[in-house]
């Protein structure tokens, strides 16, 4: 049976998407890690590698679905659509928890340890941080470009002197902002 690696970007973000990405190898691929241990070169080299060598599917959450359902079950919602999209797999999230989705596995550190889920985390970052990067041309004031939405002081200096964009989830309490 086929094996589908499956890992996500941007859970604990304050702005963007939660990106969700399951892949499906069709061979080996030199170079796969944990996406945040490789430069942002390797990142996107191996991305277009990997878009060639294998069967992908990638699911995306808007900052507005994220407040409107919660993230766990835009994360439960997520493993369901790559299940429906790469059929008959075997399906490994990296973490500790499935969502109550049935038919996956865990494995923490699966980023790290296994090809297939380390190509998810390289797929859903490079996505995720090139979501961003555009994002940061409309909204300039924030410098998505460089924290990627997570809750770096810059970034939450600048909720705290601009307020927040569209793009910010609203449903994040940020500590000293509310």
């Amino acid at each position: 049976m086929r094996l589908c690696g499956i890992d996500e970007a941007g859970r604990g973000s304050l702005a963007g998407s939660l990106v969700m990405a399951g892949v499906v190898l069709h061979e080996a691929i030199n170079g796969l890690n944990d996406s945040k241990k490789l430069t942002q070169r390797q990142r996107e080299r191996l991305f277009e590698t990997i878009i060639q060598k294998s069967d992908y599917c990638i699911v995306k959450f808007e900052a507005s679905q994220i407040d409107a359902i919660g993230l766990s079950a835009c994360l439960a919602n997520g493993l369901r659509r790559i299940q429906n999209t790469l059929l008959e797999c075997h399906y490994l999230f990296d973490g500790n928890c499935r969502f109550g989705v049935d038919g996956i596995e865990t494995m923490v550190k699966a980023d790290t340890l296994v090809a297939e889920v380390s190509a998810a985390s390289i797929i859903a970052k490079v996505t995720r941080d090139q979501e961003m990067i555009a994002f940061s041309k409309k909204y300039s004031l924030y410098g998505f470009e460089k924290h990627k939405g997570y809750g770096t002081a810059k970034h939450i200096e600048a909720i705290m002197k601009h307020g927040r964009c569209e793009i910010h989830r609203k449903s994040f309490r940020i500590k000293g902002v509310e």
